[in-house]
């Protein structure tokens, strides 16, 4: 059975900042470390205080990815597949679900050098409408937005 995409629970948002970790890690633009997971275990709550929908997919009780929306911004904040779950198609099933919940216009941003995950963007229907730096990180940020046909920006 596929895995369920359903609401994360508040006891799970320590496993879903590990998935977050361990998908960002397999980017290769970072390292795993004790202080990665501290900052996005502490990140979780303070960003669904912000107004995050925070979804996970469910595989039998194992956390193989998490999606993290904005609705009302029409915002695709994270999407992070599990390193044993990519190449599955469960991505494209998050995102699926993303329309589902925001199905007339979705805009997001993507690391400049996480390549895999912008051209995926890409094939998906998104169009890259800018770049710019984002200050808390320092990372050249690439904006996408994706629009139901028929839909006024």
């Amino acid at each position: 059975m596929p895995p369920t995409i359903r609401p994360a629970r508040p006891d799970e948002y320590d496993e879903v900042a590990r998935v977050w970790m361990n998908s960002w890690v397999s980017t290769g633009l970072a390292e795993a470390s004790k202080f990665l997971l501290a900052q996005l275990r502490a990140r979780v709550p303070h960003e669904i205080e912000k107004g995050w929908s925070l979804y996970v997919a469910d595989d039998g009780g194992t956390l193989a990815a998490m999606l993290a929306l904005h609705i009302p911004n029409r915002y695709l904040d994270q999407l992070f597949v599990a390193p044993d779950y990519q190449g599955r198609s469960l991505g494209r099933k998050l995102l699926a679900f993303a329309r589902q919940q925001m199905p007339d216009q979705i805009w997001l941003r993507c690391v400049r050098e996480n390549e895999k995950a912008w051209r995926w963007y890409e094939r998906e229907g998104f169009v890259f409408e800018k770049e710019a730096v984002e200050p808390m990180t320092g990372f050249v940020m690439k904006y996408y937005r994706w629009m139901k046909q028929g839909s006024a920006p």
